[in-house]
């Protein structure tokens, strides 16, 4: 006999699906991060010589490119990026009156 798999449909941010604290922020910061590691790759640094242009240990370089962000601000990230040399934009809109509350998205170019 054949199970049937309950299907729930996404919002579009996984850490809000996983009710997780600040989703928004939380996505953001892991797009932010996932810039940090391209640049990284991108530049053919190492975990030590990024940790050198960015002006912290190597274990902390560790930590992010495994995703733990707790330790990250968002602004910190965003120093970070502009440290390996990236440009980054921050446009502030008024929201569409539909919805009662702004939010925060990271759009790469």
């Amino acid at each position: 006999m054949k199970r049937k798999t309950k299907l729930t449909r996404s919002s579009g941010n996984v850490f809000e699906d996983l009710d997780v604290a600040m989703p928004e922020e939380t996505l953001a910061k892991a797009e932010l991060t996932a810039k940090i590691a391209e640049a990284i790759s991108t530049l053919g640094l190492t975990q030590a010589a990024a940790a050198k242009i960015l002006g912290v240990d190597q274990p902390k370089i560790s930590a992010l490119l495994r995703g733990r962000l707790s330790g990250f601000s968002t602004e910190r990230l965003i120093k970070f990026l502009t440290a390996f040399g990236r440009d980054v934009e921050i446009v502030v809109r008024v929201r569409p009156g539909a919805r009662r509350h702004g939010h925060l998205q990271v759009i790469s170019a």
